[in-house]
């Protein structure tokens, strides 16, 4: 199984018990899925690549690192792995806990077949999502990169919500200056509106979308 641009789907399955590791190895491979198998979480964290496109099937309870533990380790490595707690029945305060934690779902085992696969289906659109919005903020950036250093100075404070008056005094023009420079930004961005404008400036982090709304309210924001 592979994404919208080719790369293959990869599920991390970390369980200490043999038996369940070979079974949702079978299952996820009939599926389409690439796995790979560990018992524990030590070897996960000493191997995992950033840059894969992966999920973690991972056991609540399990010698040495057990799976709140290892939630916490990939926080503090950077692994923002989308992640799907498999516990027993006797486990739901630490799946609840995992849940808190940031895990995507849990499975109580034995658990659904369907139901394992539509939490790893959100797991993937997670990472999707989150993809996106990178690239949404690389293409925001480049497009501000048109700008001069004054034109995204105004550009910054109209995205915070402050009026044109508070934006002439902090830079030292005048009112009708931040005019010319909003005309200037509309036009490199190549926007008809200037809530276009912002939408860009938003999605590259720029100025202050909270701000805005409650500087605007009431009124839609720009979305």
């Amino acid at each position: 199984m592979t994404d919208g641009t080719g790369r293959s789907r990869l599920v991390h399955v970390i369980d200490d018990e043999d038996s369940v590791r070979r079974s949702l190895e079978f299952l996820l491979r009939s599926e389409g899925y690439r796995v790979e198998r560990l018992s524990d979480g030590e070897s996960f964290l000493g191997n995992a690549d950033k840059s894969a496109h992966a999920c973690l099937l991972l056991d609540i309870r399990m010698p040495g690192l057990d799976g709140l533990e290892v939630q916490e380790r990939m926080a503090a490595a950077g692994l923002d792995f989308p992640v799907i707690v498999l516990t027993g029945h006797g486990d739901i305060d630490l799946a609840v806990r995992a849940m808190k934690a940031g895990a995507v779902d849990f499975l109580v085992k034995p658990f659904d077949r369907e139901k394992l696969l539509d939490s790893l289906a959100r797991g993937f659109r997670k990472i999707d999502d989150r993809e996106a919005l990178r690239e949404r903020a690389d293409w925001a950036r480049a497009q501000l990169g048109k700008l001069t250093e004054r034109e995204r100075e105004v550009l910054d404070g109209l995205a915070c919500g402050y009026p044109n008056k508070t934006i002439a005094y902090d830079l030292g023009i005048s009112s009708r200056t931040v005019e010319v420079y909003r005309a200037n930004v509309m036009a490199k961005l190549q926007v008809a509106y200037f809530a276009d404008a912002l939408r860009i400036a938003f999605a590259a982090g720029m100025g202050s979308e909270s701000r805005w709304r409650a500087a605007h309210d009431p009124g839609p924001p720009p979305s």
